[in-house]
């Protein structure tokens, strides 16, 4: 709700608005992940959840009086950003707390459907409060949705408790040479990386997709959403069923490929029907992504550091967004919408094609030795 408000509001003071907004949301989920993944491997998990929601309740809430003055609602932007960055991995963590290890997966994809869901009534309910009560109002609104949320935790018994018997202090970079030296993990999430860098820049070139190629107006943008968020609620229901390492390692490159097939059939065959059918399969793709990434990171992880592997993950995966993002801006200077698009699916199909490639060899060479005798392969 809060990112479509401030994008309404921000448009027609300057691009650069826009573009600092973005980069201020996501930028500390990517510089922050090392000390977010120590927070949440030294604190109990739910308690520090509820500490970083009532964080970015106040820091949204914060910004209506302050929306004359853009530099404050940017730095507010970037605050909220610094709760998301610890939320998101204790969640991610306290989610086999809740469900339990074996049902993990079914949680993740639980998890990912309410997200969507919740994705799909902010954007209709932002434009709606905004349109009603104006922006401010909006705003408001929005920050009490964290404060919420966290009362609703109060009400969850499960906990996570880092014991801190495992290391005296923990490193912040821990998670990330434990990504690194996994090679099953290491594949599949340098694999998604690839794909989310590639194909992200359709978040930018859609508009005028939509306007210059198939020749529709906000409603067809809407429509084309709407399509993409329906398959993301059929991929979560597609992912649960995964429970083995190969299962949800494999699905992370198939899910890259049909992604990049999504995108070129709008890009092959620039019609309505044949865009909205495009991104179903992006969207199936997407929804597969979101269960099948945080079941690899727990399936390839010790309990006692998926607080760090969570964040170190998500930074990686944040970070190609940013960096694709970036990249569609130029690219949109110098060729049209349909030749960015193309570029964006064959990316995605390559990248999804190499990770399966590789993934496949780290399965055959074994678990990892951080995982041996500890996770199920």
């Amino acid at each position: 709700m809060s990112l479509l408000v401030l994008m309404f509001w921000a448009t027609p003071i300057s691009p650069l608005l826009v573009a600092a907004i973005l980069v201020a949301e996501l930028l500390p989920l990517v510089l922050g992940a090392p000390l977010a993944g120590v927070l949440v491997d030294r604190l109990p998990n739910r308690r520090l959840l509820i500490v970083a929601l009532l964080f970015q309740g106040v820091a949204i809430a914060s910004i209506a009086p302050l929306m004359g003055q853009p530099a404050f609602v940017v730095a507010l932007v970037f605050l909220s950003g610094c709760g998301r960055a610890i939320a998101q991995p204790c969640i991610s963590a306290l989610v086999p707390h809740i469900a339990g290890e074996e049902e993990a997966t079914r949680g993740y994809a639980w998890l990912s459907t309410g997200r969507s869901l919740g994705s799909m009534a902010g954007v209709t309910g932002g434009a709606v409060l905004a349109g009603i009560f104006g922006h401010p109002a909006a705003m408001l609104i929005d920050g009490c949705t964290f404060l919420a949320y966290a009362a609703m935790l109060a009400f969850v018994r499960s906990e996570r408790r880092p014991s801190g018997t495992h290391e005296v202090r923990p490193s912040a970079l821990a998670g990330i040479r434990h990504v690194r030296r996994d090679p099953v993990l290491f594949a599949a999430v340098i694999g998604l990386a690839l794909c989310v860098g590639a194909v992200v820049v359709i978040n930018v070139a859609d508009p005028a997709f939509v306007r210059f190629v198939l020749r529709g107006d906000e409603f067809v943008l809407g429509a084309m959403q709407a399509c993409w968020m329906t398959g993301i609620l059929v991929g979560n229901r597609l992912a649960a069923r995964l429970r083995t390492v190969p299962g949800v390692a494999q699905a992370i490159a198939v899910a890259a490929i049909t992604t990049g097939v999504g995108v070129l059939i709008p890009a092959t065959f620039p019609f309505v029907v044949a865009a909205g059918t495009g991104w179903v399969i992006g969207g199936v793709s997407n929804g597969i992504h979101n269960v099948a990434l945080n079941a690899v990171v727990r399936l390839r992880t010790p309990e006692e550091m998926r607080g760090r592997a969570f964040a170190a993950v998500g930074s990686m995966v944040i970070g190609a967004n940013l960096l694709g993002t970036a990249a569609a801006g130029g690219l949109l200077l110098f060729i049209g919408p349909q030749a960015v698009f193309a570029l964006g699916g064959t990316g995605a199909l390559l990248s999804g094609l190499a990770c399966l490639v590789f993934v496949r060899r780290a399965l055959k060479r074994g678990r990892s030795p951080a995982a041996a005798g500890l996770l199920p392969n």
